[in-house]
């Protein structure tokens, strides 16, 4: 049968057509992959040629207030392989095994790995750059020197439980190290090469290089000269008490940060793998649960004086030395009692049966509520690892007994952490303050500060008002008080002592509790909140006043001058007792000949310093009281 002509062309235009169609399509396929997905699909074959050799980012440090550096890094290589590359991993690994004072048949198992990159883990990791010089003389093929760092904690021990660790990735494992990895750690860069198949490199593609992005630096709340006095205050104390442990927080009371802390038994940072976990695990001043003691009485003072229940100086109180409650009797300290006392004596006594009156004045709805208010049965939010929230009395279960112990600090727990934040509210005008310890994190190369924690206020307590008279009773506790030890010639300080039996299986022990003492300075303006608890001191009698209030007292004559404050006048005069002596006001002596001076000096030794007749300086100053026997330093000149 024979088709038409015409027939025959549309059979031919629709080939054409369909023809065209495909190529077109193919065009644009074409085009696409070409235009669109070229970039990508390189990037994936050189992926699949790609090898790494990573270069670690600087983490960022950490530093004090002032800038000094807390945490820090030091350069210390790595040596990497790529197994495919190396001709001879038998030789390779006795040369390798030679320099890195390691195990040959080790560092063979790393070389003949199926791995594209394998890292001498740990025979090559953090060496001397001695020792990477040593590798890279050998002209090893496959064989890399990556830079690389380690964390480098220049004051030891200092700050150890805050600040934490890092680990051999420079990965934060505890502490702030931890806390803040995520900001500390930076990005990772690398220098790319190219290989084929057999791992061998491509000679006509050159390398890749991204570089680093290191971490933030982070700034801290801490002054290293409050810290450097607490650490060594604790130091004198363990060698003198041998406790079983310390612990100290310095804050400032006006807006929650931590100017110090530090508790014992401690440890140093470099070297945490020889240290029992249970000792860096756990920040005693924010995880630690205990009874307060007396400390916890400022909880009790303040409500009853903010909801008007008690004058301090003209209600009173008699003390026969136990308190009848519920069936229970809740003895004084002192056999005996205190007898009959004003309020403001009360306080100053520590004595238990009057805060038990308070409590009940209060009573149980209010009471409780005040305590919470203040923080407790609660985290304070802190920005540490491993907070404790305390223990409270169930309100359901509170009853007459559990009422009374609790407005003096016995059968509640609290931590550190929560009563130096809660002092701070009592005394700097009512407001509880968050602590936070990270002030700020600033961008390395720039010096820009890239992120500020600001002071986070929770609520108003108590009034101003309330806090002055809490001020004023603890100030009294310190000078005519159990807080004595603490009492500054010419700071004004005030504080409260604590000594808290310890509980072991439900019951109290024999002869062991923690001694404790809080106090702040100025007592008219505080600016330092200062806690020290000592756990089951040694040789001593086992009281606050006797063994906490002394090492805050110490703390506080060199912080005070060392972060500006000046000394004042207006405190209260210190109550004498035996062996206290009368302290004298330092005279004038610039101007005076040299021949004058043992005449001014009868009770006060005299160190000359210098050359000349008359005297040009003096220290102390004049009108600052000092002990009898006071060493007077004058220097002299023409």
């Amino acid at each position: 049968m024979r088709v038409s002509n015409v027939t025959v062309r549309k059979r031919l235009i629709f080939v054409l057509v369909c023809g065209l169609l495909i190529f077109l399509i193919i065009d644009i396929r074409l085009g696409y992959v070409q235009f669109f997905l070229g970039n990508m699909l390189t990037d994936r074959a050189k992926d699949s040629w790609s090898r790494n050799i990573p270069f670690q980012p600087e983490r960022g440090r950490i530093l004090d207030r002032n800038g000094v550096e807390l945490a820090t890094n030091k350069s210390a290589p790595s040596i990497l392989v790529v197994p495919r590359q190396i001709e001879n991993p038998a030789d390779t690994a006795e040369k390798l095994a030679a320099v890195l004072d390691s195990s040959k048949q080790d560092i063979y198992k790393h070389l003949t790995k199926a791995s594209s990159v394998e890292w001498l883990r740990p025979e090559g990791r953090k060496i001397s750059h001695e020792k990477a010089k040593q590798v890279r003389s050998l002209g090893l093929k496959g064989v890399y020197i990556a830079e690389d760092s380690i964390r480098y904690y220049p004051f030891g021990k200092y700050l150890s439980h805050v600040l934490g660790f890092a680990g051999i990735d420079n990965q934060g494992l505890m502490g702030l190290e931890s806390y803040y990895d995520k900001q500390l750690s930076g990005e990772q860069g690398h220098v790319r090469f190219y290989a084929d198949a057999k791992g061998k490199r491509m000679p006509n593609i050159g390398d890749d290089y991204k570089e680093p992005t290191d971490g933030l630096d982070l700034k801290l709340t801490i002054d290293t000269r409050v810290q450097t006095i607490v650490e060594r205050e604790l130091d004198v104390a363990q060698a003198t008490y041998n406790p079983d442990g310390i612990i100290a927080i310095a804050m400032n009371p006006k807006n929650g940060e931590i100017l110090a802390m530090s508790s014992r038994p401690t440890f140093d940072p470099a070297n945490y793998k020889n240290v029992a976990p249970e000792v860096y695990n756990r920040n005693l001043p924010v995880w630690s649960t205990y009874e307060p003691g007396s400390t916890f009485k400022i909880i009790t003072l303040a409500s009853a004086l903010n909801e008007g229940l008690v004058d301090l100086e003209k209600d009173t109180f008699n003390d026969d030395g136990a308190a009848e409650v519920g069936g229970a009797r809740l003895r004084c300290w002192k056999r005996g009692g205190h007898g009959h006392q004003t309020f403001l004596e009360v306080v100053q006594n520590s004595c238990n049966p009057g805060f038990v009156e308070l409590g009940q004045r209060l009573g149980k709805d209010q009471l409780f509520q005040y305590i919470r208010n203040f923080g407790f049965g609660q985290k304070t939010g802190i920005d540490l690892q491993g907070e404790g929230r305390g223990i409270l009395f169930d309100l359901k279960r509170v009853g007459p007994v559990e009422q009374a112990t609790t407005a003096f600090g016995q059968g509640v727990s609290v931590t550190p952490i929560q009563q130096v934040a809660a002092v701070a509210a009592a005394v700097n005008g009512g407001t509880l303050y968050q602590p936070y310890i990270a002030k700020e994190f600033v961008d390395p190369v720039t010096k820009q500060v890239v992120d500020r924690t600001a002071p986070v206020a929770k609520r108003q307590v108590i009034t101003e008002k309330t806090s002055q008279q809490v001020r004023r009773a603890l100030e009294n506790v310190v000078a005519k008080g159990s807080g004595k030890g603490a009492y500054l010639e010419g700071y004004r300080v005030g504080g409260k002592t604590g000594t808290a039996q310890k509980v072991k299986d439900g019951r109290y022990m024999e002869g062991n509790y923690i001694v404790s003492f809080i106090g702040f300075a100025p007592a008219d303006d505080p600016q330092i909140v200062m806690y020290v608890a000592v756990d089951n001191p040694k040789g001593v009698v086992q009281f606050g006043g006797v063994v906490a209030a002394p090492i805050v007292g110490n703390i506080l004559r060199d912080v005070l001058p060392a972060v500006g404050v000046k000394q004042r006048g207006g405190g209260i005069p210190k109550a004498l007792t035996w062996p206290d002596t009368v302290p004298m006001e330092v005279p004038d002596l610039v101007g005076m000949e040299r021949d004058e001076l043992e005449t001014q000096l009868i009770d006060l030794q005299l160190e000359v310093k210098g050359e000349g007749k008359k005297v040009i300086a003096q220290q102390p100053s004049p009108g600052v009281k000092v002990k009898q026997g006071a060493k007077i330093r004058v220097y002299l000149g023409n």
